[in-house]
């Protein structure tokens, strides 16, 4: 029982050095672009996420092929279709991938103000009352502007350990310690997670600078339980590239220039990202 808990010890000490160790190339990046399809998602005044995203990853995608000689990138989708989320994040894990990259659109919740419409005479307690009437007028624009980043929060991160324990050859070059028939291995697993979670933050907070440089709102990285960087055994972040319900930023991501300004900044998020990690 000792040296069961010396080996613990040890190995609880060693793993966190292999994982943040420098020298792992970045070889291969996915890029979701987010909904497609059925899936509209967030809708602004002249467009819909879905294709705003699309058009962001294809960018992307051929920015960081002609500049980034050594790094292939690998689309969920390339055309105005649906990949479920557990198809997304597939697709990254069977690719063997580095990182992962969500793109995706914010919005902001409706809101509603009260219009007086004119008024109408009820019967209570056998007299006539004249009560107003009013109108709802339900209002989804914001002046709300800027990029945030998330990451995977903790209360889903099971299933990140899970993600890593069944595509455990995607990380075995990193320490060459991962067996599946090693009692240790969830510690190992563990590991991982936890600096996965460290990378995925460095990647977004190197994403939100690049923004800010372009004269963006940066709100920061983020935690949140999505399944689609849940399910991923790798480095992953969602990135809100802004807000459709922001008439100037919706007309902004809608133009050929916000569009490559948007895929220019994660691009070179990217690669300060790989460079720090390649030292």
């Amino acid at each position: 029982m000792r040296t069961k808990l010396i080996l613990v010890l040890l190995l609880l000490s060693i793993v966190p050095g292999f994982l943040s160790a420098r020298g792992k190339k970045i070889s291969k990046v996915v890029i979701d672009a987010g909904h497609g399809g059925k899936d509209i998602g967030a809708r602004g005044a002249i467009s819909a996420e879905k294709d705003i995203t699309l058009a962001v990853t294809l960018k992307l995608g051929k920015i960081i092929s002609d500049s980034l000689k050594d790094v292939q990138v690998i689309y969920t989708r390339t055309t105005d279709s649906y990949p479920s989320l557990v198809d997304r994040h597939e697709i990254a894990n069977q690719a063997n991938a580095d990182l992962f990259l969500a793109i995706h659109v914010n919005s902001t919740p409706y809101t509603y103000t009260k219009v007086l419409e004119g008024y109408k005479t009820v019967k209570r307690h056998h007299k006539n009352v004249r009560t107003p009437v009013y109108r709802s007028i339900r209002h989804h624009e914001t002046k709300r502007s800027g990029v945030e980043n998330y990451v995977l929060a903790l209360k889903r991160n099971y299933q990140k350990e899970n993600a890593i324990g069944e595509h455990s050859d995607n990380v075995t070059n990193e320490t060459g310690l991962l067996n599946e028939n090693d009692p240790q291995t969830a510690i190992i697993i563990a590991q991982y997670s936890q600096a996965f979670l460290s990378k995925s933050v460095s990647l977004g907070s190197k994403i939100g600078e690049q923004f800010a440089r372009q004269g963006r709102e940066d709100w920061g990285v983020k935690q949140l339980p999505l399944e689609v960087l849940a399910g991923s055994a790798m480095p992953g972040v969602l990135v809100e590239i802004g807000f459709i319900t922001n008439v100037e930023e919706e007309v902004y991501l809608n133009s050929e220039r916000g569009q490559q300004e948007v895929a220019m900044a994660i691009y070179k998020g990217i690669r300060v990202y790989k460079a720090d990690i390649e030292k």
